[in-house]
């Protein structure tokens, strides 16, 4: 099982060991498009603070993010798993698992990113602000840039198995499954079910909570009906669209009452 993570917005400070290395992240396919994002940030971020801030979409509140770029070849990096801090992560909590489910967290789970294209969360990265919806002025829109040399990598990482796409559309938009690969893959809402609408802190925690159950059981679908059968033995409530001709997604939606 391959589970694909957006990042969060917020990210604890950057560690105070080893600068980064782009070559030891997972993915090494990527290394050649990671630099150049890399490298645009870093230039951008080091010349006009005003037009940086707009590129990236800061608030003014936010402008200490352009110096904290512009320190990324050397600043300490940590884990990826303890550098992304956002609620979704916050309902994961990968530092509470036992060490069977770290180390499932380990080989499945794989966060996107604007800068990095996507790492596991062991991968050792520094803090950054960098969103996929981002348009550096060197290279244009970062989903696009990352189409490339992601349909490169991506396919053999999710090997023959169960692809569970927990993605916001931003980053989705940077590589989707294709034919065969597509039918093993489900995308997952989460609804408040008496409105049946997306409350979005909602959403995450519950995608949060849902890695964390399937990691803690040591679940191991092999496919999104297998996943449907291993979420409802897990106390949820799903609801199931199969997909509609071949090279499809399922979609599947957890509907939960409370929303907290």
């Amino acid at each position: 099982m391959l589970v694909l993570l957006p990042p969060s917005e917020g990210k604890a400070t950057s560690g105070r060991g080893a600068p980064l290395k782009l070559e030891s992240l997972s993915l090494p396919g990527l290394t050649a498009a990671r630099e150049a994002v890399l490298g645009e940030l870093v230039e951008l971020c080091s010349g006009d603070e005003e037009k940086a801030r707009e590129v990236l979409g800061l608030s003014e509140g936010l402008r200490g993010e352009i110096a904290k770029n512009v320190e990324l070849p050397t600043a300490g990096a940590r884990p990826a798993g303890e550098i992304y801090t956002g609620v979704l992560y916050d309902a994961l909590d990968l530092a509470s698992l036992d060490a069977a489910a770290k180390r499932r967290a380990t080989r499945s789970l794989l966060v996107f990113s604007g800068l990095w294209g996507a790492v596991r969360v062991n991968d050792r990265i520094p803090s950054y602000r960098c969103s996929m919806g981002v348009k550096l002025p060197g290279l244009g829109a970062l989903g696009a840039h990352w189409r490339a040399p992601m349909a490169e990598v991506l396919p053999e990482a999710a090997g023959d198995g169960l692809v569970l796409d927990l993605r916001s559309s931003a980053y989705a938009a940077a590589w989707k499954p294709k034919g065969e690969q597509a039918g093993r893959t489900a995308s997952v809402r989460v609804l408040h079910a008496p409105t049946r609408k997306v409350v979005s802190h909602f959403n995450k925690a519950t995608k949060g909570r849902i890695v964390r159950s399937l990691l803690t059981a040591g679940a191991a679908p092999e496919g999104p009906a297998e996943l449907v059968e291993a979420l409802r033995d897990l106390g949820y409530v799903v609801e199931v669209e199969p997909p509609k001709g071949n090279g499809k997604a399922w979609m599947l939606d957890v509907l939960v009452h409370e929303v907290h």
